[in-house]
């Protein structure tokens, strides 16, 4: 299992807790993603949101591309997952913006292709922003013109959204053929377009059942498109580790008891625009991404069998949560991990 975390660019992810001691600064930011590379974390994901979708709009928020060149240039080792949503880009230039980003890096940038949901933001900073398939078929033809960028001396692309003549595109990214493509979704036209033009999948968070039989559907659709596997099967997944179980689950009280609060404001669109396979409750929605569901809630020793479940299912890579952020992903990686390993060894022996 390889562990990843979400880097804290909204100031926390609990919906429900005004202060989580973790502000939306590139200095906290640099502190965790230095602190993380230390304690065996491999991957980080940038969520791409222009509004703040946690503690409310009118809350500070980090910009995701800027911050990820920022922190490629104070890293060495751990992968900068960065989202990026086609309706509010330039499939060209963030071509060129990837490429550079990755040499910056040497070979550690890669994306996590979204197709957006929100609405009432594209509104505000003039995304496009329409029908769910569609937003999927635009999706498709950014893929296709960031690969031939990054991989054609010269490209050439006509279609329904994008044109390009003798485009060309240098330094090529470190990665060939291109930097890991990763996406996820639920809906008919999104695990298609996955399986087709993308390189990992990752999900919300759910059961080790729901992600096994998601893993087993991915699979499928993939070998019948005749492309390789896909490289990596990811999750998000919010932690809650405490000495004793009765602690954790005061603290899931905590951060699940629904307030009155602007974090709400994207729920509407965030479960009417997109195509979600489990009904989400508004309880769900205190933490992002359904990231209570896996149930990564107690001590040590229960979250490390729980992750151990996760492998099991063909689960390879953990985007977690974690609050305060920086300590309990030391905490975190300093019991856990750990335990983790000693278990899967005893398990092979």
């Amino acid at each position: 299992m390889k562990y990843g975390f979400w880097l804290p660019i909204f100031g926390g992810w609990l919906r429900n807790v005004e202060d989580e001691k973790m502000p939306p600064t590139f200095e906290y930011a640099k502190n965790v993603i230095q602190s993380a590379e230390k304690w065996g974390y491999s991957t980080t994901l940038i969520a791409e949101l222009y509004l703040n979708d946690i503690k409310g709009p009118d809350h500070d928020s980090l910009e995701a591309w800027s911050t990820a060149a920022a922190l490629a240039a104070v890293t060495e080792k751990i992968e900068i997952m960065t989202a990026v949503r086609p309706g509010f880009h330039n499939p060209a230039v963030a071509a060129k913006m990837a490429a550079n980003i990755d040499q910056i890096s040497n070979g550690r940038f890669t994306l996590n292709v979204v197709s957006a949901w929100w609405a009432e933001e594209a509104r505000q900073y003039g995304g496009i922003f329409t029908e769910h398939d569609e937003r999927y078929a635009r999706t498709e033809e950014f893929i296709d013109v960031l690969k031939g960028l990054w991989t054609e001396e010269t490209f050439n692309y006509s279609s329904q959204f994008y044109n390009l003549k003798d485009t060309k595109l240098a330094p090529k990214p470190v990665q060939r053929p291109n930097p890991i493509l990763y996406a996820g979704g639920e809906s008919e036209k999104g695990k298609q377009t996955i399986a087709e033009k993308c390189d990992a999948y990752v999900m919300h968070g759910g059961t080790a059942e729901e992600i096994k039989r998601k893993i087993g559907e991915m699979k499928e659709r993939r070998e019948q498109t005749g492309n390789a596997p896909f490289s990596s099967f990811g999750m998000a997944a919010y932690v809650i580790c405490r000495d004793t179980e009765e602690e954790a689950l005061a603290e899931l009280e905590k951060v699940t008891t629904v307030k009155d609060s602007s974090g709400y404001a994207g729920f509407k669109d965030f479960t009417t625009k997109s195509q979600l396979e489990q009904q989400i409750q508004l309880q769900d929605y205190s933490v992002s991404n359904r990231g209570l569901r896996p149930n990564l809630v107690g001590t040590p020793e229960q979250i490390a069998d729980r992750i151990l479940q996760y492998e099991e299912a063909g689960l390879d890579l953990l985007l977690l949560q974690f609050s305060p952020q920086l300590e309990e992903m030391e905490r975190f990686a300093k019991t856990v991990m750990p335990l983790v390993e000693q278990k899967r060894s005893l398990i092979k022996s």
